[in-house]
């Protein structure tokens, strides 16, 4: 049974007549008959009342002719369904976005794409840099966002492209002793309390390589604290416990209000000055899964706003020069 069988079908029982519904077809009047009869031997009863030179619908026909009309119908909705996919009036894009991002960079995105596709729905989930990138290769989203480093593993079957940025800063409250100096040496790093991000976090993936950098062994760290959200962070050093390190997208507000401060790392002795922590957001794909249009153009509307590390990297602290 074919969705052409039926659409003649339907034609004979709407007009009860076979030359007219072949003229509506545009086709043969024989070509109709044999359509029909072949419909009925594969069913294996009558679905017309042939009488002299005019016909009648069976119980079976009628039968068939609601059920036919509900398959034609399903078939014309996917159709149409399918065309407004093709032009992005309708569909999803599944997103993985990293804390920082998607807290604080992509909405604005999200926002544009939305105005530009308002009929697209956009589901975007925000997890540590390692559960984003799981989920990038095993299908779970279009598109990944993430600001860790993606491991060589998941770098065999994924693409990366860099797509904007930030810079780390070690954050404290003000009753730290560190609140009202403006730089620490390295090993001072190791005489506080840190409250940091849990492991597979690409703030403490990013920290940890910059402390090696330094000499400093991660693991000599004070941690006392690990959190799975960078606002409890910032809440509980605002409380005056221990330091930790943000995205200085996290922390402008509570920075230009007074409420925390950012401690730049340098060599105190005057000898060398050390880099600020800078981190790039990478757009993550699989290699090899389809990509829908509607991830295409999302991906197109990222790469077209000319993010770069400069343009996304905010300033907080005009005292601080990077180096």
């Amino acid at each position: 049974m074919t969705f052409e069988q039926l659409r003649i079908f339907l034609a004979v029982t709407q007009h009860l007549h076979f030359t007219r519904a072949a003229e509506v077809l545009y086709l043969t009047q024989p070509s109709v008959s044999a359509s029909i009869q072949s419909l009925e031997a594969e069913i294996g009863m009558p679905l017309f009342h042939r009488i002299g030179r005019r016909i009648e619908i069976t119980q079976a026909g009628e039968l068939l002719q609601g059920e036919a009309e509900k398959i034609l119908e399903r078939v014309a909705l996917a159709k149409r369904g399918l065309q407004e996919l093709s032009e992005l009036k309708q569909g999803e894009l599944k997103l993985g976005a990293s804390q920082t991002i998607g807290n604080y960079w992509i909405p604005r995105f999200i926002s544009q794409f939305k105005n530009q596709y308002p009929g697209i729905q956009v589901n975007c989930i925000v997890g540590n840099t390692q559960e984003i990138i799981t989920g990038t290769v095993v299908g779970k989203f279009d598109l990944g966002l993430v600001e860790g480093i993606v491991s060589q593993t998941a770098s065999d079957c994924l693409e990366q492209e860099v797509i904007g940025g930030d810079r780390l800063q070690v954050v404290v409250g003000q009753t730290h002793p560190w609140f009202e100096r403006n730089a620490i040496s390295p090993s001072e790093l190791l005489k506080t309390d840190w409250i940091m991000r849990e492991s597979g976090a690409g703030t403490r993936n990013i920290f940890e390589q910059s402390l090696r950098d330094w000499g400093i062994d991660p693991l000599e760290l004070n941690v006392i604290l690990e959190m799975s959200s960078g606002e409890m962070m910032k809440a509980i050093v605002e409380d005056g416990i221990g330091a930790t390190v943000l995205s200085e997208w996290m922390v402008r507000k509570e920075v230009q209000f007074g409420v925390l401060r950012t401690i730049a790392i340098a060599d105190l002795r005057g000898l060398m000055d050390l880099p600020t922590i800078l981190r790039s957001f990478k757009l993550i794909k699989h290699r090899e899964r389809f990509q829908t249009r509607i991830a295409k153009s999302f991906e197109h509307l990222l790469m077209s706003s000319n993010v770069d590390l400069a343009i996304s990297i905010p300033a907080t602290r005009p005292d601080i020069v990077d180096k």
